[in-house]
């Protein structure tokens, strides 16, 4: 499960299939240097997000839905 502490770039790493969720939202943390500094609480407040929303998206994101 991907939590609000959890690096930027360790999402996109673990989890490539959040990239277009990122995308959707507006930011392209794929190319962002900060992204293995920045955690997604950071960075949903640095980039007006609504951070329970980005969260719940990025986990639907890879829930297998059956």
């Amino acid at each position: 499960m991907i939590d609000k502490e959890m690096k930027i770039e360790d999402v996109l790493r673990r989890y490539p299939q959040a990239i277009p969720v990122f995308e959707r939202f507006g930011i392209d943390c794929a190319q962002c240097q900060l992204s293995g500094y920045e955690n997604l609480e950071h960075g949903a407040k640095v980039h007006g997000i609504d951070l329970p929303r980005l969260l719940r998206e990025l986990n639907e994101s890879f829930t297998v839905k059956g």
